[in-house]
Parts: structure tokens; sequence; C-alpha cells
């Protein structure tokens, strides 16, 4: 049976080969996690000796992950704002950049009593149980037109228990709403144009939920949608958090009628690229 040092080596030539970024740190993960253990254990146990079990669902995972599915599917999570969020086929994958969001909203809820929040697009789940898990008294309904996203949400919510506070609804943008107010909606919608897919990442193009990327237009029909129908479900001097895509501030930024909203903020991501809306209903 293979020792760890030797099985390292083909490994990351194999993701090498099929374009893998960073293949060796990859193979070391895919290994680490097949064995259940930490990538330390790898650089101090370099003399291991895999079990035939064990060098199987290496084999298996490392294949996966050599035809470009992504990571975080293979091992069926993602960390986001320090929790632990389940993912899988059917939903989004969390970005950093989107903690932006749960940054912001944070903020916005802390200081107000037992406020409450909608997500238009949950997906995962990763921001409204982030938020939840932050904001003690907060309560939030979650919206999304998959089965199969709020299903994963659910999940999430019931791992970092926080399910008895967030209703889940499926629903296109606000469709399933009734008379609902909130002081906060938060959103991170599908943005990229449907001519920028061809051109996305492998693992992103080929892997993700295409109406989680696109809205099968110039990007910005949903986040329309969102901005004009918004006003309607805030209370007086509620807020919206919206994640937008590269080059879409100007356009973006139009669509906020300044007789509806007040202090209209697009703020930049790690890159510098605007990435965060922050608008307040007058």
């Amino acid at each position: 049976m293979p020792k760890i040092r030797e099985i390292l080596y083909p490994a990351a030539e194999l993701l090498k080969r099929n374009e893998v970024d960073e293949p060796r740190r990859e193979a070391s993960s895919l290994l680490a996690f097949a064995l259940g253990k930490n990538r330390t254990f790898l650089l101090t146990h370099d003399d291991y000796e895999l079990s035939a079990d064990e060098e199987s669902a290496f084999q298996a995972l490392l294949q996966r992950r050599a035809e470009r599915e992504p990571f975080q599917y293979i091992t069926g999570k993602q960390e986001f704002y320090g929790l632990d969020v389940m993912v899988a086929p059917g939903v989004l994958i969390p970005r950093p950049e989107t903690e932006m969001i749960v940054e912001n909203a944070i903020g916005i809820l802390n200081g107000l009593e037992n406020p409450r929040f909608c997500e238009v697009g949950i997906g995962s789940g990763c921001i409204s149980v982030s938020i939840l898990f932050n904001v003690a008294k907060t309560s939030a309904i979650g919206l999304d037109v998959s089965e199969r996203a709020l299903e994963i949400s659910e999940i999430n919510a019931e791992t970092h228990k926080v399910s008895a506070r967030l209703e889940l609804k499926k629903s296109d943008v606000f469709a399933a709403l009734s008379g609902e107010k909130f002081d906060l909606i938060v959103s991170n919608p599908p943005y990229i144009p449907r001519a920028d897919i061809a051109g996305l990442q492998v693992e992103v193009r080929d892997f993700e939920p295409l109406n989680a990327l696109t809205d099968d237009g110039d990007g910005l029909s949903i986040i329309e949608k969102i901005v004009r129908a918004a006003p309607q479900y805030l209370n007086d001097g509620g807020f919206l958090l919206l994640e937008i895509g590269f080059g879409q501030a100007e356009a973006v930024e139009n669509l906020f009628a300044a007789r509806v909203w007040q202090a209209v903020e697009i703020l930049p991501d790690f890159q510098g690229i605007p990435r965060t809306v922050r608008a307040q209903v007058i």
C-alpha cells in the first residue's frame, strides 16, 4: 500500500494535467479529507501507509476533482463567516465577498429591538444562517424558487440551531409574501450576464446551478425586480443589501429612485471591485 509521500506527487500531477489551480494543495486537501485528518498530519506523518479502503476512497475523490468538480461539492462543505456551511450541487458555493452582506446586516440589525429580515434567493442559507447566528433576537424569511436550495438551507439552519427563527418559502423574488414588512432585505441574486457564462471557470460554469448565476439576460433583471419591489416590504427607514457584479455599479445605482431611497452606497470588495449595495428606504 502507498505511503502519503508516495501518493501525493502523482495525484498533484494528475490535477495539474487537468488544469486544476494549485494542484499540490488540492491533492493534499483531498487526501486529508479522505483520511479524516488535517494537512498538518500529512506533513508530519508522510510515512503513513494508506489502507486499501483509504486509497480507494482517495482515488475516487481525486478523479472527481480531476474532472473539475468543485472541491466544496466533493467535501460537502464551505467555511463562511466562521461557520461550516453544507453545500451540494443545486446551490451556489459561498464566496468570501458575500460575507460583506453579513457584516453590514449585523451592524444594521444589532441596533434594533426584535428585528426581522428577508433574504431573496436564500440558496445554501449561508447569509441568513450567519446573520441569525450572530444576532440572537432576529427572525427571518428565506425565499427561493429552488426546492433543493430550501432543503439545504433548512439543514444549515438546523445545524447551527437557528431554524426556529427562519421561515422558508418557495418564491420567485417576493411572490410568496403577503403584507409582510422587514427591517432589512438581503440578496445575492443571479447577476452574471448570459454572454459571460461561457468564459467562467469550468468549476463554476459546468457545476454550479445556472439559475443562481445568471438571469439569462444582461444580469440586471432580477436586481431591478428586487430594487423596484423592495420598498413595499420594508419598514420606514429599512435597508436593502444587495450583491452585484463587476461593471454593474452605475447601472444599478440608477435603479434607485431618489424619491424612494436615501443613502445609497456601493461598497468595494477585497479587490476594490464595487460589490455590495447598501440603501435605505425613506
